[in-house]
Parts: structure tokens; C-alpha cells; sequence
């Protein structure tokens, strides 16, 4: 008999108290926990956030920045699959089901894309689309990949894969960085298209300019190539077969 995969939801949030709300209502209510990262906020992050979802584990971030954010949330999750969510309201939880359908069917991460087919943005200016767009050609040629996305934070995979991404960055080039591991570990990737929505309350720490060059620093520094080819599907435990 099969069994159900167990379902981790990590999101990383600093000052945020305003959208969890919208966050959480989107949530399907069979995820097994939700892991809240919280970056030392100054308002009522974690509290909001456990009235929300009373079984919810709190991690009180010791560093800066998202790539540390989601390594301290990776590191606290039990599930046996790990979704990467946002907390300013601009990813739809209902979609996770997508995801999860997709490392089930045998993908070992499955990767949200704003521009597959049946994707998109409601927040994104044409600077960030451009950049987007030539970072993704430029890792897609380095590294053998076959991405339609590159920086979108909204993503899946097997707990084991992170064995793979083994994250050792702390902004929010982090995305990048994991999508450049997967394709050089020759992980299975499937696309999910995903719908970007605006950020409902407060401002953004992304800084396109700035952040954009910290995420072509790591393609021009990563080592290009793969490891070798290593499809893997694991069962509805999670488990290696």
C-alpha cells in the first residue's frame, strides 16, 4: 500500500505580520507543517502566524538574507517533500498541489515557472523580465539545463535532494543556486507553471540591480558541467528505491 508523502512547507518572513493572512488561507489543509522563518521581525510576524496555523514551527533566523532564511527552514522540516513559499502573498498555496503531483509522479524537484505555458507575472517591470530572461539563458547554456524561469522562489523537491543543493549562500541569489545544483546533479526536473501576484502590503527587499548582479556572480563561479546523470524517483515515502 502506498504511502502518502508527508508535505513541508517552509516560508521565510521578516515583518510580514500583514500578509500571512492571505498566505495561510491559501495553504491546502492536508500539509503536515509549515515551517515560519523569522527574521527578526519588528511586528507581529509570529504571532499572526500562530493563530494562523496553531501547529506551526517557528525558527528564529540567526543570520541574514533569504538563502540563510530558507537553510535554517530546510534544516527544521520532517517531511519528506519541501515547498519553498513566499510570505508576501504573491504565490497561490492551491498550486501546491501541482507540485506535489509532479515530484510524486516521479520528478525530483519540481520548479514553478512564471513563463511556461499557463504561467505569469502581475509583478515583474521590463528591467527584472530582461535580466530574468539572460540570466536564465546564460545558466540554461553553462550548466545543461532547459529552464523558462530562473528567478522565482516558489518550488519543490524531495527532502534527498538537498543532499544535492547543499546551499552555502545568503541572499536572494539562492534561487539561482539551487536551480544551477539541480540541473548539475542531473535531478529530474519538471516545470510547474505558477502565477506571480503582486505583493499585497509593504515593499519588497529586492533590490533588481544589486541582487542581479549577485545572481550572475554565482553563475560566473559555479563550476559548469554535471556530476553525472542521476535520475531518481522515489517512491510516495520519499525514499530512494
Amino acid at each position: 500500500m502506498a504511502i502518502t508523502p508527508k508535505v513541508s512547507v517552509v516560508i521565510p518572513a521578516m515583518n510580514e505580520a500583514a500578509n500571512l493572512p492571505y498566505v495561510f488561507e491559501s495553504l491546502p489543509g492536508w500539509v503536515h507543517e509549515v515551517v515560519l522563518v523569522d527574521g527578526n521581525s519588528t511586528d507581529d510576524t509570529v504571532a499572526v502566524a500562530r493563530s494562523l496555523w496553531p501547529r506551526l514551527t517557528v525558527v528564529a533566523q540567526s543570520g541574514r538574507g533569504k538563502g540563510d532564511a530558507l537553510r535554517a527552514g530546510f534544516a527544521a522540516c520532517t517531511g519528506d517533500i519541501i515547498v519553498m513559499v513566499d510570505a508576501d502573498g504573491s504565490a497561490d498555496g492551491a498550486e501546491i498541489v501541482s507540485y506535489v503531483s509532479a515530484l510524486v509522479s516521479g520528478a525530483d524537484f519540481a520548479k514553478g515557472s512564471r513563463f511556461a505555458n499557463g504561467g505569469g507575472t502581475d509583478d515583474m517591470t521590463a528591467l527584472r523580465r530582461l535580466g530574468n530572461s539572460l540570466l536564465c539563458l546564460a545558466v540554461n547554456a553553462k550548466f545543461g539545463a532547459r529552464y523558462t524561469d530562473l528567478c522565482y522562489g516558489y518550488n519543490a523537491f524531495w527532502r534527498h535532494c538537498l543532499d544535492d543543493i547543499d546551499l552555502d549562500c545568503t541572499g536572494f541569489e539562492v534561487e539561482t543556486l539551487i536551480n544551477i545544483r539541480v540541473a548539475k546533479a542531473g535531478l529530474r526536473v519538471q516545470e510547474i507553471p505558477s502565477h506571480e501576484y503582486l505583493r499585497i502590503h509593504g515593499d519588497s527587499n529586492l533590490h533588481a540591480v544589486r541582487d542581479g548582479l549577485r545572481v550572475l556572480r554565482v553563475i560566473l563561479t559555479e563550476r559548469g558541467g554535471r556530476r553525472g546523470s542521476r535520475v531518481r524517483r522515489p517512491g510516495l515515502d520519499g525514499r530512494r528505491p
